[in-house]
């Protein structure tokens, strides 16, 4: 008997016409680390009296179809993640391609997303899957990845593909040495991590339905928040932060070959933080750092992704 293995697992991905309804063609397999996407329906423990000691048959719950998918930023596979963050880039050249996602969009894009298990044979297609948070971490070494949080309307579980095969995308992975921060344009130095979260904060749409399901999931005010932890080696950023004024932060990536991602958060608010002295050692400060609107761009963020890869 055959049994599954996380290093024969499959992942095809594609963005829906309708939501909840997966297309019948145009997958993408995905590079991935580890999911958690899944759907589950708890049982309810009956409370009815009368019948003895022994419990009655519990009846089901309502049905929840969401998780975390593990991702490594990468040249081309990426620019999906952050069409479902975001909604569709504009794409300006002629190859290399420029592919700009903006936030403050009010509808995203819904995506179908099959994992597939071909020993058992198990192929899990979840069907209206939004983005909800997308997360990733800047520090000097190990393994660059990012979590990508998503809320489905549903499972549905099958012996067969119903990806058909998938198109294959060049692996171009980002790594952390390829990582610099700048604050205003200039570099900032002494920063020993950052994380950075976009989050959608969405809605789901509870109806009363037959199936359990919901009827959506609709995105509400966002939020791009992060921390960055720095070496104690001047007063740039505690100046700013008690006086309140915002910056602008680019976190970016560069591989030889060409290939970028440049995140630019435009309107960053560091709040005032604790400086400690806990030993001999250096003295390090951490900012949990908020941003907003700027008024002169018009919008939260900007990501900017350059690579071969023609539309997303």
């Amino acid at each position: 008997m055959a049994r599954a293995q996380g290093a024969r697992a499959q992942m095809a991905l594609a963005f829906e016409t309708v939501y909840g309804t997966p297309p019948a063609g145009g997958f993408t397999k995905m590079p991935f680390a580890s999911t958690t996407l899944g759907a589950e329906q708890p049982l309810l423990n009956s409370e009815l009296l009368g019948y003895g000691r022994d419990p009655l048959a519990p009846i089901k719950d309502a049905v929840t179809a969401d998780g975390d998918v593990v991702v490594p930023l990468d040249a081309e596979a990426f620019g999906f993640w952050f069409k479902a963050a975001f909604g569709a880039p504009t794409t300006t050249g002629t190859g290399p391609w420029t592919h700009e996602f903006q936030s403050g969009a009010w509808t995203l894009p819904s995506l179908s997303i099959e994992t597939g298990m071909p020993e058992v044979p198990r192929y899990a297609m979840y069907s209206g899957c939004v983005l909800d948070q997308i997360t990733w971490q800047m520090q000097r070494s190990g393994l660059l990845t990012a979590t990508a949080r998503l809320v489905a309307q549903g499972e549905t579980v099958g012996t067969t593909t119903s990806a058909g095969t998938p198109a294959a995308l060049e692996l171009k992975r980002f790594g952390h040495f390829n990582g610099a921060i700048t604050r205003n344009g200039t570099s900032l130095g002494n920063v020993v991590s950052a994380d950075i979260t976009y989050a959608n904060n969405l809605d789901r749409i509870e109806t009363i339905r037959s199936d359990g399901r919901i009827d959506g999931a609709d995105p509400s005010i966002a939020a791009l928040t992060g921390s960055i932890e720095v070496r104690f080696a001047d007063s740039t950023l505690v100046t700013q932060a008690i006086n309140g004024d915002p910056c602008e932060l680019e976190f970016a990536y560069v591989l030889p070959s060409g290939e970028s991602f440049t995140f630019t958060v435009h309107a960053v608010y560091l709040p005032r933080p604790r400086i400690e002295i806990s030993g001999p050692q250096g003295v390090q400060a951490t900012f949990d750092w908020q941003a907003a609107r700027d008024s002169t761009v018009g919008r939260m963020c900007t990501a900017t992704l350059v690579n071969d890869v023609e539309t997303y």
